[in-house]
């Protein structure tokens, strides 16, 4: 029987509604490649990929044609098994933004370090967002099937933090010595809190979920770790600077009013809990401004020139993907079966904060 493809969509009004859906292999246009995806990281921020698809563009990674259902980018490792183009041969593994699926066909062109999707529905985004790292080209790669789990899992939601965090550095804090971390136990802000506390003069304030605080605490990387029913037990009086990753109206909202014109400046970047109503208007304080990852890393590329910035991303993400393996355990699905619960348990929160998960969809 030949070849077909699986891929796992997502309803997009209904994030934690599924379907698989098999199809044929269409033959490739000139130009094209065809990716045999091998495994991608399902994580909470996978999950934000699909709550803020519409604002955001994530569903035109890999239109599936069909209105109401989506296919969901997710960082992974994949294989050229097929190629029309004439420069990019058969047999490279890289890495990037794959969707759910067994396969993916691209329009590309190759780069330095690899190729870049070509696709027209891709132009609007950022290159960061259409770049795909060959494995012998990457700067960053790190051997072993454990290593290239860590870094589906993590790469992406680690150089979002340090990015933040060196954004916040850049600018002073704002005139804050103090942070106050929202969602304290995502991946996200675990790098973003790793590379703060390597700062003199920084207190870093994690909030989470009472499920998660001995977890979180156990850390180290937090001064002091709360619940999200203890913020107002914070003194309001000294200058403070908020990173959100949790998403939710209600706590920033609380936040904000707690410390009112004593916040300095509000960054969102995440939705961890996507399950709690939106941003609410009228909050007292700094209006919350959008963290943009991509304007960062150009502005430190421009101050440091591009190996400069490499160096730096280099000697960060290793060494926090190897202190990843004090307090990360990697689980594996494989299967359609698998992928779909999987995205259930991410989706619904119900993942141990300890877990990482890396989904194939093959058997």
């Amino acid at each position: 029987m030949p070849d077909r493809n699986v891929t796992l969509q997502v309803n997009r009004n209904s994030h934690g509604v599924t379907r698989v859906v098999e199809a044929g292999l269409p033959a490739l246009a000139p130009g094209q490649v065809r990716f045999r995806i091998e495994r991608f990281a399902l994580t909470a921020n996978t999950v934000t990929y699909a709550t803020t698809g519409d604002l955001l563009g994530y569903w035109d990674f890999f239109p599936t044609g069909e209105p109401g259902w989506g296919s969901v980018p997710a960082m992974g490792w994949a294989e050229v098994v097929e190629s029309t183009h004439a420069d990019v041969p058969t047999g490279g593994r890289y890495y990037g933004w794959f969707p759910l699926a067994r396969y993916v066909d691209m329009t590309v062109t190759p780069t330095t370090d690899g190729l870049r999707d070509e696709g027209p529905h891709r132009a609007a985004h950022a290159p960061v967002y259409r770049a795909y790292t060959a494995t012998n080209r990457d700067t960053l790669y790190q051997a072993g099937t454990d290593a290239e789990d860590r870094h589906a899992l993590l790469r992406g939601l680690f150089l979002t933090g340090w990015l933040a965090e060196d954004y916040f550095a850049d600018n002073d804090w704002f005139g804050a010595r103090r942070v106050l971390v929202l969602s304290a136990s995502s991946k996200t802000a675990i790098g973003f809190a790793h590379c703060a506390d390597a700062r003199a003069g920084i207190e870093v304030i994690g909030v989470t979920s009472p499920r998660n605080h001995a977890f979180t605490h156990a850390l180290g990387c937090y001064d002091e770790v709360i619940t999200y029913d203890d913020v107002a037990a914070i003194p309001p009086g000294l200058p403070i600077v908020a990173i959100d990753m949790a998403g939710s109206g209600p706590v920033l909202a609380s936040v904000h009013a707690h410390f009112s014109d004593r916040l300095q400046h509000s960054m969102a970047i995440g939705r961890s809990h996507h399950d709690t109503p939106a941003r609410v208007s009228g909050m007292a304080g700094p209006k919350p401004a959008f963290f943009f990852a991509p304007t960062q890393v150009k502005k430190r590329v421009q101050d440091w020139g591009t190996r400069g910035y490499q160096e730096r991303v280099v000697t960060a993400l290793g060494g926090f993907v190897d202190w990843s393996r004090t307090w990360l355990r990697v689980q594996h699905a494989h299967g359609a079966a698998a992928a779909t619960s999987t995205w259930g348990e991410v989706h619904g929160g119900r993942t141990a904060a300890d877990i990482g998960h890396v989904v194939s969809l093959w058997d």
